[in-house]
């Protein structure tokens, strides 16, 4: 059950008792105590009347008279909600923007709760700011996401032109889609394509068809069990391991993300050991963004490359050598 999902049902269990338990929600949901009161405070933190009190006859539960009311919502103002939850970004993203706003008016009392404390002159929402998107974000922009959506919800095989990372060319191909999924801030279209899982980045997906034939998924298989295979998959890639000495104050503004494995102690040079995991050797070309603040050690065959690559950059950039043109 994904998060929109749960915080839903969450939101159902509450109305349909006055009063329960972290432990009892947990239970009921499938996730741990600790996921129920993190879902519980974006609950609040939307504006959902829930109270939670500490202490043997405490509990958690909806404010009575005026509250949050399942039942008042349209089936399409539901669905938006099971899909992206209380983020009103990722519904307008889908063109759910007006539907959402309603769904929230609706489960949102028209009275505001009482502040916990009175002392504090400042909302939280005056003094924290939370943004989801990655750092250096591409500047390829998003297809029709809305558009996009309501053509996977036929049912139907999608023929998509899409360009893979490092083509330079787009191809045509053929796929059956599971849906879309975002992660760190970018939209992915999750798809079988020959029977085998894939997932597209959306900034690199030209256009798409709806063809007429119903998709043909894998047996068993489901939108977030597919993306979740995919994820593990590309997070578990460790064909090689690339271990470097490098500068510590540049470490914090390189792009590494997943594949930076560990992280040594500084020695007195500044400098810090690290691993790296790469699909493939050539992954190590990643490492040249350190420039002069870098050294591999191992494995021999990526120290070679680096120094290949390294000659080649110097003989492109020597004072008498050949100028690109304007």
């Amino acid at each position: 059950m994904s998060r929109p999902q749960r915080l839903i049902e969450l939101l159902a269990a509450l109305q349909a008792r006055p009063r329960t338990t972290a432990e009892a929600l947990a239970e009921e949901l499938g996730v741990s105590t600790r996921t129920v009161l993190r879902d519980v405070r974006a609950l609040v933190d939307a504006g959902i009347p829930v109270v939670t009190e500490r202490g043997k006859y405490g509990g958690i539960s909806l404010l009575p008279g005026d509250q949050a009311d399942l039942s008042k919502l349209t089936r399409g103002e539901a669905d938006l909600l099971r899909a992206v939850g209380l983020d009103l970004d990722r519904a307008r993203q889908l063109g759910g923007e007006a539907a959402a706003r309603s769904a929230l008016r609706k489960l949102t009392p028209r009275r505001a709760l009482p502040p916990v404390r009175d002392d504090l002159p400042l909302a939280l929402t005056d003094v924290i700011a939370i943004d989801n998107r990655p750092w250096f974000e591409d500047a390829a922009p998003l297809p029709d996401v809305a558009g996009l959506v309501r053509d996977v919800r036929t049912g139907r095989r999608l023929r998509i032109v899409y360009r893979r990372s490092g083509d330079a060319a787009a191809r045509e191909l053929v796929v059956d889609p599971y849906g879309l999924v975002q992660r760190g801030g970018r939209w992915y279209l999750v798809a079988d394509r020959d029977g085998r899982p894939r997932m597209f980045a959306l900034t690199r997906l030209r256009r798409w068809a709806v063809l007429d034939g119903a998709r043909r998924l894998r047996a068993g298989a489901d939108l977030a069990g597919v993306a979740r295979e995919l994820g593990e998959a590309l997070e578990s890639e460790e064909h090689v391991v690339v271990t470097a000495r490098v500068d510590v104050a540049s470490l914090d503004l390189a792009r590494l993300g997943a594949r930076l494995r560990t992280v040594g102690e500084p020695g007195e040079d500044g400098r810090a050991e690290v691993t790296v995991a790469y699909g493939g050797l050539d992954g190590v070309r990643q490492l040249l963004q350190f420039g002069e603040h870098i050294e591999v050690v191992a494995p021999e065959s990526a120290r070679r490359l680096v120094g290949r690559l390294a000659a080649i950059i110097v003989r492109a950039h020597a004072a008498d050598g050949p100028r690109p043109g304007p």
